[in-house]
């Protein structure tokens, strides 16, 4: 096709276009360009070319396809140009350390777009700048990107995944040297840079020039070896394992983890679980499930529900398609299954990781060092348990980039970091990866389960048991799909001028707010400076109010799905509670979130599918 000259009526759309097709030489994306310019679909235009997408701290994360605004071959080549400039100005040995890349099984044909292609441009982007790339040769699960960035001493990682999201999406995940993912103002500075290096340099769209490149290696062996010997220091019961009569089914969800949660065991001398043989190998189509997320429960697990019921199986490990997140199911006497919220897999492995270290380390002066972190959205679970047993808690922002980087502090400061988690299905069980992963969880959740069944227990008994030892904590959380970013603005400028400019919420329905925290705007009335302790971000939105009966409810928006989120949780001291009341309470409060601070009628909110 004759390169179309663009006449959409709009000055500044029209010279994005023309950018576009000078650089662009995908001819899949270049062609599709030409034929909206040619059909003269000024609306597709917008939306393809309309804003560019934003580099922030999760990096990036959008659908495939054409534009600026979409993951292709011409985004990835000036992100990866902005990111190695960037590198380049910061880390004076990039060229003797280089940087790691890792990549899930997306795919998107029409564009030409998948994540091992885009992770081959991104090393060819480094390569012909003189920087050293370690290149998985094949799909890898997202928690070796970090494991390589410190197991290798590396600048940086990069990992092409959109980890659950629809199948239509990609993502560009990065690392920093310290092995966790970036935060301010890495983010700026990346982005800054991206748009200073928007014009492809001359051998970044040659792909093969890391054919035969002495500055490629492939750590694909090595990694492979090295992390299933790092996580068996927190294997605790082999004798147990060997013997272990639990019996497992594990689902990867047509994403990358099925080899390597396999492996996982091995390591710590399980015999292998049943995998769902539907969903073992990676398919860009999702094509068994509607959500390629665990997080979204039972319509996730339908196929492994009926394996289990199958084989006898009484325990379900499922990870998202990058393998970084872990869900955990299991039957009850009744025959029916619950699944684990990540805030009741997070108060077992909390509880079981802390019982291990605990055995292991008999002298009471080492718990001074010892910590614990969760997100601010997820159960206060551990902080019960530190108070109790003694050790540290902390709470970081929401996202393990926070509690990544917090722990390497820590870790630096000589401290022992024995866990994190955040409710969103996410586990750091071992630092020797600074993020969430579902690969080691998987394997310690085996050996959780094999101990407590040679005492007769299950997984939902000893729940009961950590709740009824250090006090019930009743959570729920949801969400709302919204595509109008205005209607969000205006839902949480509501909330900050309640009654009035600069007031917030005194009640909600029945219930009284005593508390409010806003990270938006820095706002915390618990404080006497009225000034929040945890980083604000005037980018996002997020509020927390406590309210009289115990209760605490945070709304925010999510940094990479159309939503808003809010969690809540009901916190009981150790005792007597009734957990049944306890969930009516909480149930009620949540009712009178969703109709006076939401109004999801008014506001045109769809609500989290069943």
């Amino acid at each position: 096709m004759d390169k179309i000259i663009p006449n959409t009526g709009e000055e500044k759309l029209d010279q994005a276009i023309k950018q576009w097709l000078k650089y662009d030489k995908n001819p899949k994306t270049s062609e599709a360009v030409q034929q909206l310019v040619a059909d003269g679909n000024v609306e597709e235009l917008r939306v393809s070319f309309g804003l560019r997408m934003e580099f922030g701290t999760a990096g990036l994360r959008a659908a495939m396809g054409a534009g600026t605004s979409r993951m292709n071959d011409l985004t990835i080549i000036q992100t990866t140009q902005g990111f190695c400039s960037y590198l380049e100005k910061t880390f004076p040995d990039l060229k003797e350390r280089g940087v790691v890349i890792g990549f899930d099984a997306r795919a998107h044909p029409p564009s030409g777009s998948s994540s091992i292609r885009f992770a081959k441009l991104a090393a060819a982007v480094f390569i012909s700048h003189g920087v050293p790339v370690y290149l998985f040769s094949d799909i890898t699960p997202t928690p070796f990107v970090p494991y390589t960035v410190t197991h290798l001493s590396l600048c940086a990682g990069i990992m092409v995944t959109a980890s659950h999201n629809p199948k239509q999406d990609n993502g560009y995940k990065v690392y920093w040297a310290n092995g966790a993912q970036i935060i301010s103002p890495h983010d700026h500075g990346i982005a800054s840079a991206i748009e200073e290096n928007l014009e492809p340099w001359p051998q970044s769209w040659d792909e093969t020039i890391i054919k035969d490149s002495p500055l490629l290696k492939d750590p694909y062996a090595d990694i492979n070896r090295d992390y299933f010997q790092d996580i068996q220091k927190h294997c605790f019961h082999r004798e147990i394992n060997k013997a272990s009569k639990v019996k497992f089914v594990h689902t990867s969800v047509h994403g990358v983890g099925h080899t390597f949660v396999q492996s996982a065991f091995k390591a710590f001398d399980f015999a292998p679980p049943l995998a769902v043989a539907e969903q073992k190998d990676p398919d860009p189509e999702f094509s068994t499930v509607k959500y390629p997320n665990p997080e979204e429960g039972k319509g996730v697990l339908t196929l492994s529900f009926a394996l289990a019921d199958k084989e006898g199986a009484k325990v379900i490990l499922a990870n998202d398609p990058d393998a970084d997140r872990l869900a955990v199911a299991e039957k009850q006497d009744s025959g029916e299954w619950k699944v684990f919220s990540g805030n009741e897999l997070g108060a077992l492995l909390g509880w079981w990781i802390f019982t291990c270290w605990k055995e292991q380390n008999t002298d009471p002066c080492a718990l001074k060092d010892v910590y614990m972190l969760a997100s601010t959205v997820s159960s206060k679970i551990l902080r019960a348990i530190a108070l109790k047993e003694g050790f540290h808690f902390e709470e970081t922002l929401t996202g393990f980039k926070w509690m990544g980087n917090r722990g390497k502090q820590l870790l630096d400061q000589k401290k022992t970091v024995l866990f994190a988690f955040e409710e969103a299905i996410g586990y750091m069980c071992s630092p020797v990866v600074l993020d969430k992963d579902g690969v080691s969880a998987s394997a310690i959740t085996a050996e959780l389960c094999s101990y407590l069944a040679i005492r007769n227990m299950t997984l939902s008994q000893q729940l009961k048991a950590i709740y009824e030892e250090y006090g019930y904590h009743i959570t729920k959380a949801s969400y709302f799909i919204c595509h109008d970013s205005k209607t969000i603005k205006q839902l949480f400028e509501r909330l900050r001028n309640f009654e009035g400019e600069n007031t917030y919420p005194r009640t909600c329905g029945g219930f009284e707010v005593c508390g409010v925290r806003d990270l938006t705007t820095g706002y915390d009335s618990s404080q006497a400076d009225k000034k929040a302790v945890l980083p604000t971000s005037k980018s996002s939105q997020m509020i927390t109010f406590t309210f009289s009966n115990g209760g605490v409810a945070t709304m925010r928006t999510s940094g990479t799905e159309p939503k808003i989120k809010y969690y809540t949780e009901l916190c009981a001291p150790p005792g007597n509670s009734d957990p049944e009341q306890l969930k009516t309470e909480l149930s009620s409060l949540v009712d009178a979130i969703v109709e006076h601070f939401f109004e999801p009628q008014k506001n045109s909110l769809k609500p989290q599918p069943e």
